[in-house]
């Protein structure tokens, strides 16, 4: 293994966004740092389930679902 190619590999703790905390091992900033979260699986649409809006650029999602309106019925 080279010498000083690896970036340091330490214990850091991650703050969830609803205040709940893990300590885990990390390149992220320095021994004993913190990483706050601004989405995690307490609180984004993907696992919680809540809306979601998908963005329809140039209509192709538009287009989608005009082309499937009656598939399922």
């Amino acid at each position: 293994m080279k010498k000083d190619i690896h970036p340091d590999y330490h214990k850091i703790t991650v703050v969830m966004t609803n205040g709940e905390t893990f300590e885990t091992f990390s390149t992220y900033g320095q021994e004993g740092g913190k990483l706050n979260l601004d989405i995690d699986p307490n609180s984004h649409p993907a696992w919680t389930g809540g809306n979601q809006q998908l963005l329809d650029r140039g209509g192709r999602v538009s287009k989608f679902k005009k082309k499937f309106e009656g598939f399922l019925k």
